[in-house]
């Protein structure tokens, strides 16, 4: 029987589907920690009080890959290149979810609006980090290898967009709101596609390594095109609503460094 448990506990057995799985995970991290490190560095003056947040959010990010990379060398693997139809980040800024990395590698000041984008394009996307790190957290807490990443990613992920939701908020009410809903919309219906492309590759690549046959390809890929048809329908207004979190001031204080996972 198909079912999420199963289908990663096999990833997870398998050195090459691992190592594909984990050097995904970590690659796209570390950009996500390169492009906040960057937006910290050019908030406008106006909102410097939110550079601080940025950057820990650059850092919890690159903490994650740092924790991807050192589950690999536990088990004696070494990352492998990501192939680029899998590569959900890269993909995510090419289909302008994000600022431009044009924008972000030069020394110019972001405006006030661009940090609104910013925060729009990453309450959508935390959102889908924050869902599937639940679901790892629910079948994998207790797993030895995993288990202790799984959590702290996490309850990092629920800080992310705990932080996204309060400070769109404050910047709605500022009078942002429509230029918020907008992105939002436009940002959400982009990540489901891109989400559903990706989810497509990564499963067409796991089972050439796991040599699934084809009618369990063929099943989980119903199952992707599935999803993708409840969330092009109603699923992406989740990503849209915004609601004060409990978790106040998510990210105000220093960012928690990487275990040793030798």
């Amino acid at each position: 029987m198909l079912s999420a448990k199963s289908l990663f506990q096999e990833i997870l057995d398998h050195d090459e589907s691992f190592r594909l799985f984990c050097s995904i995970a970590a690659s796209g991290e570390s950009q996500g920690g390169w492009e906040n490190a960057r937006i910290a560095a050019l908030v406008p003056e106006k909102e410097h009080a939110l550079a601080p947040k940025i950057t820990r959010h650059g850092a919890d990010e690159d903490k994650h890959g740092r924790i991807f990379n050192a589950l690999l060398k536990k088990r004696g693997l070494e990352p492998v290149p990501v192939p680029p139809e899998t590569d959900y980040t890269m993909l995510l800024e090419r289909h302008g979810i994000g600022l431009a990395h044009e924008k972000l590698k030069s020394d110019e000041r972001l405006s006030v609006q661009d940090i609104v984008t910013y925060l729009a394009h990453s309450r959508v996307t935390e959102q889908r980090a924050s869902e599937q790190m639940e679901l790892l957290r629910k079948h994998f807490a207790d797993h030895p290898d995993i288990g202790r990443a799984v959590k702290m990613i996490s309850n990092d992920e629920d800080n992310h967009l705990a932080y996204c939701h309060e400070e769109l908020l404050r910047f709605a009410y500022a009078g942002h709101g429509r230029a918020i809903q907008r992105t939002l919309r436009e940002s959400a219906l982009a990540e489901i596609r891109i989400y559903r492309d990706v989810s497509l590759a990564v499963m067409a690549h796991m089972g050439r390594i796991l040599g699934w046959p084809k009618a369990k390809s063929a099943a989980l890929a119903a199952g992707i095109h599935a999803v993708y048809a409840y969330e092009r329908v109603v699923g992406w207004r989740r990503m849209v609503t915004l609601k004060m979190p409990e978790r106040r001031d998510a990210l105000g204080g220093p960012a928690t460094t990487a275990p040793d996972f030798a």
